[in-house]
């Protein structure tokens, strides 16, 4: 079967990001996008696969995203495929030329849905706030618009299922994202913290900046990458203007690099708002170490409270210091559940099941 893997922009590589491109080399597909940084694709060990661009787009929002969305809505491919795996939010226009098709749900668009208030709060200056309201109802309407379009629907997790059904009205199953588990390994809890994600507003790392100020003999280091856009960069920047001695922050690390940082940390720290799933907390986990979350979003379907990590209700800097303190007294406690609850996500039971979809 001839299959083709449909993907946003692939310049920043994140956790969906990680998704297509295995994909892409499990399936032998080739995977269309926009813009391609091979040198951080290969920095995350991924190689020899079959990219085909369909041009670059902008930098900044929102003309990044509304070229992409116009990009993919154009693209026809016709019967050159045998199937189309659209794994992306604002690919999801493709939909509509390219069958047949399913839909590899990683969230629908977060600006215009669940977090819309939020970005229009935090990320969109007050004086360009109609505007936005504007761009959020026509990209919402073209979201309902274009998803009938879409056969079948996928979601990484039952908290990405349940805004499929409340925003777009359509039913999905939900197969877990892939975590390759035996790349990660425990080596010590050692002496820094760790923690892994874009750096963009809704990560809300100001939280964790707080929490380390006030836990002087403690140290963290954040590995987060941001991509070239306006948005990002004054968020990067105001994190590291913000950034007390005992916090590193490091940005696109290799994959070797960064696996060596999950096995040596004395645990892990997530602050994200309603995280899609969440990729990380499961690769700390597979490394042994356990993890302070949220108690919220799809965290909750990967993190067991008190056995793999902490979760935390309506988390703020001071619960997160108090969970620091705790965890941090006994992290080797954690290893052994942390470990088996790891391999329930593991990269063959993904694949097993997308082929099974497939099929």
């Amino acid at each position: 079967m001839k299959i083709a893997i449909l993907h946003n922009f692939m310049d920043n590589i994140g956790g969906a990001e990680k998704v297509s491109l295995t994909l892409a080399r499990e399936l032998k597909a080739d995977l269309y996008t926009t813009n391609i940084d091979t040198g951080k694709i290969a920095k995350m060990g991924f190689k020899n696969i079959k990219f085909k661009s369909i041009g670059n787009v902008p930098a900044n929002a929102p003309f990044r995203q509304q070229s992409a969305l116009m990009k993919f809505r154009k693209l026809n491919l016709g019967k050159k495929y045998d199937l189309y795996i659209i794994s992306g939010d604002w690919a999801m226009s493709a939909a509509v030329n390219n069958q047949p098709n399913l839909w590899y749900v990683h969230s629908p668009i977060r600006e215009i849905w669940d977090l819309h208030e939020f970005t229009r709060k935090n990320s969109v200056p007050w004086y360009a706030r109609s505007l936005f309201d504007i761009w959020v109802y026509y990209n919402r309407m073209l979201n309902k618009k274009y998803v009938k379009s879409v056969n079948k629907i996928i979601c990484n997790s039952n908290n990405t299922k349940k805004r499929v059904c409340d925003f777009l009205k359509r039913d999905a199953v939900v197969i877990y994202p892939p975590i390759e588990t035996k790349q990660f390994y425990f080596r010590e809890n050692g002496n820094f913290w760790l923690s892994v994600n874009r750096l963009i507003t809704h990560k809300r790392i100001e939280m964790q900046l707080e929490a380390f100020k006030q836990l002087p003999k403690e140290n963290l280091i954040i590995v987060g990458s941001y991509e070239q856009s306006r948005h990002f960069k004054q968020y990067a920047k105001l994190i590291k203007a913000h950034q007390p001695k005992n916090v590193e922050i490091l940005s696109w690390v290799t994959a070797k690099k960064l696996i060596d940082l999950y096995a040596n940390c004395k645990g892990f720290i997530t602050t994200a708002q309603d995280e899609d799933f969440g990729m990380v907390a499961v690769e700390a986990m597979a490394s042994g170490k356990p993890v302070i979350a949220p108690n919220e979003g799809g965290f909750k379907e990967t993190i067991i409270h008190g056995k793999t990590g902490l979760l935390l209700d309506d988390i703020n800097a001071e619960k997160l210091k108090s969970a620091i303190e705790k965890l941090g007294k006994s992290p080797e406690k954690y290893k052994d559940a942390c470990l088996e609850q790891a391999k329930k996500f593991d990269t063959k039971i993904f694949v097993k099941k997308i082929r099974k979809i497939i099929k």
